[in-house]
């Protein structure tokens, strides 16, 4: 019985002969020849730092599902704000936890000038003008049934919601934020949005649309702490878009930047890499993603039971959504991640 040997199965040339022309692994060698021929490198130029806004004075509160994540009240958001501009972060993303009396069926209160996160973005650009603040016109942390629109008669209606939402655009607008960042997804508004702005003077605030909001199991601790996980009734699989579906995520992005939309964004992010790829391929605007509090807490968690090496997975999980194609990211490891590309 005929056996091949290691020199038949390479017609005669040995493995060295073989590779010696084509050996990948040279330029791995070591870590200065890796540094030259890296391809993508997370910078501090990326990073988007969210937080969690209260009521009160100088005090925080800490999120179970969230480890070393903080709600905090305006004066302690200040300093977090000249913290994050000290380490170069460009801009941070505000999300209100409100009182449940403030909360209705309509979120009416994300219309009042003074509620927690028009005073955050006020205070915030009084004290660091140059840092950018991006708030979310979604209804959610405002209703009493936690969903992101109006409910009616156990629909969320689109219509009357958009017109809600394009108004507290151009209350936070007023407030000083630079970028209205709607996490709604109800149809239309990022064109109602930029109707609103233009109508009353904004211009020159930027749209970030949640073009591709899917309808994950990852935002779980994000409803802790903004204090709708006990509020919310049913899901909100008729306005998410379906996680098993890419060229639906594909024409929303597409409507929203007909619509107006300056930068868009995929959410959650690590799972989706898929869909940051394509958006930026096809459609060639500035992508952004959210790497959501899911994905923060199991790593946090992995980290803390010593299962996985926690810095070098928040870095790694940073640079895969880097070189899916985003040019830039929100994530709660921002300050850290800051403080360790500083060095």
């Amino acid at each position: 019985m005929n056996r091949h040997t290691p020199h038949d199965k390479t017609g005669g040339r040995s493995v060295d002969e073989i590779t010696s022309g084509r050996r990948l692994r040279r330029m791995r060698k070591a870590d200065w020849s890796r540094r030259l021929v890296q391809e993508n490198r997370l910078t501090v130029d990326d990073l988007i730092w969210p937080v969690f806004i209260i009521d009160g004075d100088d005090r925080v509160e800490e999120i179970g599902a969230m480890p070393g994540v903080y709600r905090m009240t305006v004066d302690r958001a200040v300093r977090e704000a000249e913290r994050a501009a000290r380490l170069g972060i460009p801009a941070i993303a505000t999300f209100p936890n409100i009182e449940l009396s403030r909360r209705d069926p309509t979120g009416s209160h994300i219309l009042d000038p003074d509620n927690v996160i028009n005073r955050a973005t006020r205070a915030i650009k009084a004290a660091v003008p140059e840092i950018g603040i991006i708030t979310d016109a979604a209804l959610d942390p405002f209703t009493s049934h936690g969903h992101d629109g109006i409910l009616r008669d156990g629909i969320i209606v689109n219509d009357e919601s958009v017109e809600q939402i394009a108004m507290a655009a151009v209350g936070q607008a007023a407030a000083g934020a630079d970028i209205i960042a709607p996490s709604d997804m109800m149809d239309g508004r990022i064109g109602a949005i930029r109707d609103a702005l233009d109508a009353n003077g904004f211009q020159d605030v930027a749209i970030m649309s949640y073009a591709t909001k899917f309808a994950s199991a990852f935002y779980g601790p994000y409803r802790e702490a903004v204090g709708t996980a006990g509020l919310l009734r049913g899901d909100k699989k008729t306005y998410y878009i379906d996680h098993a579906n890419s060229d639906e995520a594909v024409r929303e992005a597409e409507q929203d930047v007909h619509e107006g939309a300056d930068m868009l964004m995929v959410k959650p992010g690590l799972p989706y890499l898929d869909i940051i790829r394509r958006l930026k391929d096809e459609l060639a605007m500035p992508t952004f993603a959210y790497q959501v509090s899911g994905e923060y807490a199991m790593i946090t968690a992995a980290a803390a039971n010593g299962w996985i090496d926690g810095d070098r997975a928040m870095m790694e999980s940073l640079l895969a959504l880097k070189r899916a194609g985003c040019d830039g990211i929100l994530t709660y490891f921002a300050p850290k991640v800051a403080e360790m590309l500083r060095g």
